[in-house]
């Protein structure tokens, strides 16, 4: 946690410190050649300018030491005023303390979700991901952009609470370091998505995570097309390019405009909007397992409609055939409204998965 702390004024202050206790005794023993007893009281009694008066006089090079020292440790006193007035007063401490809290709480997670970077992609997979339940901790260095968001400037509501600004765990440092994935729980972790600005910092998570743990899923985002193949060897399982698909969706816009309003459905960009769901062979209720399609009756049962299938070995089959019986390993795409998906969940998901 230390590690992440901006504690170089802290580091200095400490260094001062010592450089000065280290020249009064020095000098007290050096020119007065006192014993290391009382040039130890010379120099607490000068540094703390309490001055209970001199163990012997003084020598004419003596009192001119002791006039430089003086004025030295006024500067040096000063300075360390500042330095700890400003760590227990100015939110230093108070950060010290929000950041135990965190680490605390992410040392308790596993199974979760790091995304790294918090910009407006960022943002968008963030909303997504807590709208379908996903634990998910940030990592981002500009503490400004967080706490504006937390206080709700933003505008933007995060916790789906209805309210702008949000809790989101976040931890604060260079994604790019494993120190700070480490204090993500990047161990533990089931997913990250790297968002940062700079496809070359992305390739350096990409890296960076798949080392620290190789079962990781890791999302990757891009801005040049040549960074795809920099990402995926780096360890990416999969790259995006947002300027790519933004261009696209407003080409098809243009030339298929229907198609593009049901995806936009289909991606909630719309009030009504639909949503899309996976259901495994293994999350399938036991006895149901084995049935076919036609005897499943998705449609009649909850509303929402089978359009896909993910054979196990990994080849999909748009809307399969009603007499085919799902295998372990295959995985069912429905499509329906956001209540048709739950009665789904209620009629057809095994308890606890």
């Amino acid at each position: 946690m230390f590690k992440r702390l901006n504690l170089g004024r802290l580091r200095l202050a400490f260094v001062l410190t010592l450089v000065s206790l280290s020249t009064g005794l020095t000098g007290f023993r050096t020119i007065e050649h006192l014993g290391w007893a009382d040039a130890w009281y010379m120099t607490i009694t000068t540094v703390s300018t309490v001055g209970y008066g001199e163990v012997h006089p003084f020598s004419e090079a003596g009192r001119i030491f002791v006039s430089f020292y003086i004025l030295f440790n006024l500067v040096v006193v000063a300075y360390l005023v500042s330095v700890f007035t400003t760590f227990l007063f100015a939110g230093e401490l108070r950060n010290l303390f929000k950041m135990y809290r965190t680490d605390q709480q992410i040392q308790r997670f596993s199974g979760h979700l790091i995304l790294c970077g918090f910009g407006a992609n960022g943002r968008r997979a963030y909303q997504e991901l807590r709208a379908n339940g996903v634990r998910v901790v940030v990592v981002e260095q500009d503490e400004q952009l967080m706490k504006d968001i937390s206080d709700g400037k933003s505008g933007e509501d995060y916790d789906g609470d209805g309210q702008p600004g949000g809790s989101i765990i976040t931890v604060f440092g260079d994604a790019t370091t494993d120190v700070v994935l480490q204090q993500a729980g990047v161990a533990r972790a089931s997913a990250l998505i790297t968002a940062l600005a700079k496809d070359a910092d992305n390739v350096f998570v990409a890296l960076s995570a798949r080392a620290l743990n190789p079962r990781l899923k890791i999302i990757a985002r891009a801005k040049l097309k040549t960074s795809e193949s920099k990402l995926l060897s780096a360890g990416a399982d999969a790259v995006v390019m947002p300027d790519e698909i933004g261009g696209s969706h407003m080409a098809k816009l243009v030339v298929r405009p229907e198609v593009i309003r049901f995806l936009d459905l289909i991606s909630g960009l719309t009030a009504d909007k639909l949503r899309l769901e996976e259901l495994s062979y293994e999350q399938l209720r036991e006895d149901m397992r084995g049935q076919s399609i036609r005897e499943l009756d998705v449609r009649s049962r909850t509303g929402a409609t089978i359009i896909g299938l993910r054979l196990a070995d990994g080849t999909f089959t748009v809307s399969p055939s009603a007499d085919h019986r799902p295998a372990p390993g295959d995985v069912l795409l429905m499509l329906g409204s956001e209540q048709q998906i739950e009665s789904l969940e209620v009629n057809f998901r095994q308890l606890g998965l």
